[in-house]
């Protein structure tokens, strides 16, 4: 009884460790301290939009927080609230993955790379001249972000990534709809 008892749990424990490493397998992780994936496990595209995309939801957010400060709108703070949501998204996967946050440590317009910080110059200047012009640079920003979103998404082979760039994607879409809404009024 007893020896039946001990190959009972040998064979319990032998497919429960089988179970385990085929899950570990199947997933094509290799896990570091921390709990995070290494960078190796994505391409180069997917690393490659993971830090376009985290500067360029910072982007959106550094110049939606001046046109508030301008302007006094609430769209411009309730849709920078909206983008820092986005940034996080985004940090969430470069830590996962162990990609190297472009927007660590950069204030409002410092960006890694320069020509964000450009086009931070331009698109505050041109929302500064008038309100019409404020939710026109919006519409751009918007219209950027999605353009940049479907193509991160033609090339992400991960699913988790996928999720966030769907969702990021509907957000801005539908920030699209605010600006396009308030210039239709303005």
């Amino acid at each position: 009884m007893q020896n039946t008892f001990r190959i009972s749990m040998r064979k319990g424990l032998l497919v429960a460790g089988v179970v385990l490493l085929a899950a570990i397998m199947s997933l094509g992780l290799v896990l570091q301290a921390g709990g995070r994936v290494e960078a190796a496990g994505l391409t180069s595209a997917e690393k490659s939009w993971l830090t376009t995309l985290r500067e360029e939801e910072k982007l959106a957010r550094d110049v939606y927080l001046v046109l508030y400060e301008k302007w006094q709108k609430p769209i411009f703070s309730n849709i920078a609230a909206s983008e820092q949501r986005h940034m996080d998204a985004v940090k969430a996967l470069l830590v996962k993955y162990g990609v190297g946050d472009p927007a660590a440590g950069k204030g409002i317009g410092e960006f890694s790379n320069p020509a964000f910080r450009d086009l931070f110059v331009r698109l505050t200047a041109q929302g500064s001249t008038s309100l019409t012009e404020a939710l026109k640079v919006g519409v751009f920003i918007e219209e950027t972000d999605i353009e940049d979103l479907n193509a991160a998404l033609a090339v992400a082979t991960r699913p988790d990534i996928k999720r966030v760039y769907g969702n990021l994607l509907q957000g801005s879409y539908n920030h699209l709809d605010a600006f396009e809404a308030s210039l239709a009024k303005d």
